[in-house]
């Protein structure tokens, strides 16, 4: 299986309010594609509880059945359309990280 975890930084010139709308509907988005895209076992996005001390505004864990069903996830017509309406008109930083566990 695989892991992939993206962090985002939502943009500074949204307002509180804002903020918060952005967070609901990208956790919205994103987790209304489980069942939805071959290969994807599993997506939760955590936007609640964050500390001050944290540096990211939104985290996606997600797993997949293998390297290659990652690969179609991230041109699958769905994720596309998430990711263009709902993540990158609001975020300012993105990091991520994929990598392979064991059962």
């Amino acid at each position: 299986m695989v892991k992939h975890i993206i962090l985002w930084k939502l943009r500074d010139d949204l307002t509180e309010e804002e903020k918060q709308r952005v967070k609901k509907d990208i956790k919205a988005g994103l987790e209304g594609l489980a069942g939805r895209i071959p290969g994807l076992l599993n997506i939760v996005v955590n936007v609640d509880g964050r500390l001050d001390s944290s540096n990211a505004d939104v985290m996606l864990d997600s797993t997949f059945t293998d390297e290659a069903a990652l690969k179609a996830y991230a041109v699958h017509p769905e994720h596309v359309a998430v990711a263009d309406g709902k993540v990158r008109p609001y975020t300012c930083l993105r990091t991520c990280l994929d990598y392979m566990i064991n059962d």
